[in-house]
């Protein structure tokens, strides 16, 4: 299998992370992002939604990470992805609340236009606007997930197992770190990045995210929770 991926990107690090934890056999193909790379006529051929990732496995190709996460999971037979159906269905709508609520807002309201020039709104009245109403919105999809979706006993977002919802959501949580977010107010959605991040493979999969995504950004002036 081959994925096409860059290590800075919030929706290939989960799939990062979960081939090293379950010691798939991928080969990694880089995409460049910080050249265009991914803006090309040659990437737009194998995604024309020209983004990363997509995996491919012989002559299958697929995009989304949700998507390439419950494909690995289920040709791998892992365990964070349950054949139960009630269980299973529970991972699916934790993944899809991450990505139409939470990840909507906190990246794409308040994070992107902030450190993308391309998210940045050219208008700073609407610039301004649309980081208060992320950051609002934001503030309600973590207060949701502290106290109701991971609560005081889950170890993980569904329960004392870890599954592919939090291979999902924690690199979008660890996005805010770029603007110098941190979730002490939250106490058990830091209990649980704390659990993501004890993971064994978890430095090495975030290295180049610390290296080339947070650290050029450390001194630069950002709009928090």
């Amino acid at each position: 299998m081959k994925l096409y991926y860059h290590p800075v990107s919030t929706t290939c690090r989960p799939l990062m992370l979960f081939a090293a934890d379950s010691g798939l056999d991928i080969d990694f193909k880089l995409v460049d992002l910080f050249t265009g790379e991914h803006l090309k006529e040659a990437y737009a051929a194998i995604n024309p939604n020209r983004q990363v990732p997509v995996l491919e496995d012989g002559d299958f190709r697929l995009t989304e990470s949700s998507a390439i996460l419950k494909y690995l999971a289920d040709k791998a037979g892992s365990p964070a992805y349950p054949s139960d159906l009630r269980k299973r269905a529970r991972v699916n709508e934790m993944m899809d609340w991450f990505n139409t609520g939470l990840y909507r807002d906190l990246g794409y309201g308040l994070i992107y236009p902030q450190v993308l020039p391309n998210y940045r709104r050219p208008d700073d009245k609407v610039q301004a606007g649309t980081l208060a109403w992320g950051r609002d919105k934001a503030r309600g999809w973590l207060k949701i997930l502290d106290e109701k979706l991971i609560g005081p006993r889950n170890a993980y977002l569904c329960g004392d197992q870890i599954t592919i919802a939090d291979y999902l959501g924690a690199p979008m949580l660890t996005l805010g770190e770029v603007i110098r977010i941190e979730y002490s107010a939250y106490r058990n959605v830091s209990r649980w990045l704390g659990n993501m991040k004890a993971r064994p493979n978890w430095a090495k999969v975030n290295e180049g995210f610390y290296a080339h995504f947070v650290t050029p950004f450390k001194d630069a002036p950002f709009e928090g929770l």
